[in-house]
């Protein structure tokens, strides 16, 4: 969507707006503006965009609860991203982008890079150029700042894997903490009990829910996992390798380690091959997210598999009856995983 002028000033929102002043100001007719703002055909897609970008700026976006359309949609999502680093990121993008071409809508992709501060920004980017909604993969645990910017606006949101505590939302995921259970009771069944943990930040409730479930499993079976092996990081390759770097530069090293996502035991992976180290036969390792390339025959991680492409047509579907149909009430659909068993974590190795 592009920058639209109106007397020399952008995104001024006088209140009350009506109709003809959204004509005379896009040097159209009135008549051209009803079509527009009633859904009816007959007018160009520039023409559209034209009449809907100063409508926009105008302030002229009626909400109605009775109805079951809003004539002034832009037909624009945005979805916001942690990163595009970690491959899991981009393919819920290329989920999303395809479910919202097929009902006709194009995604705004922004990243945070898991900044409060960019965050903020985007989400008030977002509401300023008036999207439809928002999905939202890269909400913080305890900001809520964020979604109340979104709601302030009266655009609607849906979370993304990653759930948001101080305020109520439409959520999209899997389970993590039985994921997490599941996968830590596998490795446990090899007979490990130096085990250490690497995460994602602390403030994404999916990786927080994945290290309470990992610590409080493994306890269960009587291994305590300690501070030092209890890693929070960057959620990607790097932050991967940093966390390996500390736990086998110290003198007592993890038999195994347990990742909160692909790329991070990836990253691990990568640095134990480094020092010399042979998985799984020096150290086994497991993530969380079943990437296609993590399970190829290349790599073959033991993981959690997420089914991403569900989740991200349910996203998107889910936002749409949200923009459709607005309501108090919201709704949380957790999608199914499994486990893939690879040869990462013991199983399936060839002989030494």
């Amino acid at each position: 969507m592009g920058e639209h002028r109106v007397n020399g000033t952008v995104g001024l929102r006088p209140s009350p707006v009506s109709a003809a002043a959204v004509a005379r100001a896009a040097g159209v007719s009135p008549a051209t503006v009803s079509y527009v703002l009633n859904g009816k055909g007959g007018v160009s897609v520039e023409t559209r965009r034209h009449i809907i970008g100063i409508a926009n700026e105008l302030g002229f976006r009626p909400r109605k609860a009775s109805s079951s359309t809003d004539p002034l949609r832009t037909r624009v999502v945005g979805l916001i991203l942690p990163n595009i680093i970690n491959p899991m990121f981009p393919r819920w993008a290329q989920g999303i982008i395809t479910a919202a071409a097929a009902s006709g809508y194009e995604v705004f992709v922004a990243t945070t890079q898991d900044n409060p501060e960019t965050l903020a920004q985007v989400t008030a980017t977002l509401a300023n150029r008036n999207v439809d909604g928002v999905i939202l993969a890269a909400a913080l645990r305890e900001d809520a700042t964020a979604l109340r910017t979104l709601r302030a606006a009266r655009i609607p949101y849906v979370c993304l894997s990653r759930r948001a505590d101080f305020l109520q939302g439409d959520f999209v995921g899997i389970d993590d903490d039985a994921a997490a259970s599941l996968l830590m009771e596998h490795m446990i069944g090899h007979g490990f009990t130096e085990i250490a943990t690497v995460i994602g930040p602390r403030f994404s409730t999916a990786s927080l829910a994945r290290e309470q479930a990992f610590v409080r499993t493994a306890a269960a079976a009587g291994i305590t996992i300690s501070g030092d092996w209890k890693i929070s990081t960057r959620v990607n390759n790097e932050g991967g390798r940093l966390a390996a770097e500390r736990l086998f530069s110290s003198r007592r090293a993890p038999r195994a380690v347990v990742c909160g996502s692909d790329e991070l035991a990836i990253g691990v992976m990568e640095y134990a091959l480094a020092q010399g180290l042979r998985i799984p036969e020096d150290v086994a390792v497991a993530g969380c997210d079943g990437l296609p390339h993590s399970r190829s025959g290349l790599i073959n991680l033991t993981s959690i598999v997420q089914p991403q492409q569900e989740m991200a047509h349910e996203a998107f579907a889910m936002l749409l009856r949200r923009v459709e149909s607005p309501s108090n009430t919201y709704n949380s659909l957790i999608c199914p995983h499994r486990l893939h068993i690879g040869r990462t974590c013991g199983c399936n190795a060839p002989p030494s």
